[in-house]
């Protein structure tokens, strides 16, 4: 649990500053589950610059509670969470500052939003909260102010979370609930979870992840791995002591990321997963006649296919399709071994490419047309899926036909500008796995939204 919080102060000598507004977000790495928003007053003069800065006055604050009036609440909201801030250094000082004028402790783990963003988001000209959602395209209002900057902060880190691939966040803070509910049974566990698309996270007693997984229904998906009686599902039993999750809304962010993060954290109950998920690619060669053929074939590294498959019959469905999809030839296809003419010939349903009836560049325009409708190679584009609310959509990002990586956006000058696009893009690596999975999810999802676009 998290704490996202955002001061604003009078300014003046170092540790004599008093709170003028605060706003603090109870985020649950999903979504603000409270609030609390106050003016404060800080018994002490706002130094000029900062009243031209905040618009806050001392007029303002005159009616406004002490600090030692929400001191309780802010104690309860942030209780059991780790404190977020952009420049976390000075929100927390403050806030030990005050507490310490009350006689009290105050003491709570911190993340600094300007520390992550420099190392998930790196080369941005600045890390000024202003600055830096500006270039990601993040909607910011009431700048200055507590409430806009610390909304500001959930939206930023709600990208750093998607960003943090390594998982490196998500696990400093399972250490901290995995201490305070030492007791959870795995029923505990699944009542907690949602029933969503997103890839989900079991940790052992330290925090380690020891298996990532992808599913459609997280809260289905993991009661599975707890009723489960085969070897690896009793042992992730024994081990588990916590299970987070990050939604994706789509089906093909969720693949992606549980590819990457796999390679990247090496649980140790994913290792068969870490293999090449597919087996059979589709290859095309040009015979003596000038005929383009389609051949499915296993995958090797010499040749790079135009689409690859998980096995032989899902390559051998895929080529009964587009024969009827493009009128393409049994014979040019490899699905028939005769040595004169195809079956669909004596049916009509072959032009004859298979006796030389029809002209090669007229059947060989209709075999392009099958490629490129399922290869992306040399593409500039976006895939646009489902997000992780109604507002919001993924995208996927292919830069000559290279997969570079994917996001979340909610508004559209976000995608629209390369610029902010590739900020708010988290990278990944392009492999065989990450085109196979796209390439089969295109295949099977005919209203995926995809655009192309034009160099800039």
């Amino acid at each position: 649990m998290y704490a996202i919080l955002d001061i604003e102060t009078t300014g003046g000598k170092y540790n004599e500053e008093g709170i003028t507004e605060i706003a603090i977000y109870r985020f649950d790495g999903h979504q603000v589950v409270d609030k609390f928003i106050s003016l404060v007053n800080p018994e002490r003069e706002i130094q000029p610059f900062v009243v031209n800065l905040t618009g806050i006055n001392n007029n303002m604050l005159r009616n406004a509670p002490k600090f030692y009036e929400v001191a309780k609440r802010i104690v309860e909201i942030t209780e059991d969470c780790i404190i977020v801030a952009h420049n976390a250094q000075f929100d927390y000082r403050i806030l030990r500052t005050e507490f310490k004028r009350l006689g009290f402790g105050f003491k709570r783990k911190t993340l600094c939003t300007v520390e992550l963003a420099k190392q998930l988001i790196p080369d941005q000209p600045s890390y000024s909260l202003g600055k830096l959602t500006r270039a990601l395209g993040i909607p910011v209002s009431d700048r200055h102010r507590a409430n806009g900057d610390a909304m500001a902060t959930v939206k930023l880190f709600k990208m750093l979370l998607s960003k943090d691939l390594s998982k490196r966040i998500i696990k400093d803070n399972v250490k901290v609930e995995i201490i305070k509910r030492l007791n959870d049974t795995h029923k505990r566990i699944i009542d907690e979870l949602p029933s969503i698309t997103g890839v989900y996270y079991i940790h052992d007693e330290n925090g380690e992840i020891i298996y990532i997984g992808k599913s459609k229904n997280i809260k289905h998906r993991i009661n599975q791995h707890f009723t489960n009686d085969s070897n690896k599902s009793k042992k992730i039993q024994l081990l588990a002591k916590s299970v987070t999750y990050e939604a994706t809304g789509s089906e093909l962010v969720a693949l992606l990321k549980e590819s990457e993060e796999i390679k990247r954290n090496k649980p140790i109950f994913n290792r068969a997963l870490r293999r090449n998920s597919f087996t059979h690619g589709l290859y095309i060669f040009t015979d003596d006649n000038n005929y383009i053929n389609l051949k499915v074939s296993k995958v090797n590294s010499q040749e790079h296919p135009i689409t690859t498959f998980s096995n032989l019959q899902s390559a051998k469905s895929f080529l009964n399709r587009v024969i009827d999809d493009y009128s393409l030839c049994q014979k040019l296809v490899g699905l028939s071994t005769s040595k004169s003419n195809c079956f669909n010939y004596t049916i009509k349903k072959c032009d004859g490419a298979c006796v030389l009836e029809e002209p090669h560049e007229s059947y060989n325009m209709r075999v392009q047309e099958l490629i490129a409708k399922n290869s992306y190679s040399d593409r500039n584009m976006i895939i646009i899926d489902q997000g992780r609310d109604i507002e919001e959509k993924s995208v996927i990002y292919i830069e000559d036909g290279v997969f570079r990586g994917l996001g979340f956006f909610d508004l559209n000058h976000q995608i629209n500008n390369i610029e902010v696009l590739s900020s708010i893009i988290t990278p990944m690596e392009n492999n065989r796995d990450t085109q196979h999975i796209i390439q089969s999810y295109l295949r099977r999802n005919k209203r995926v939204k995809t655009l192309i676009i034009e160099n800039q």
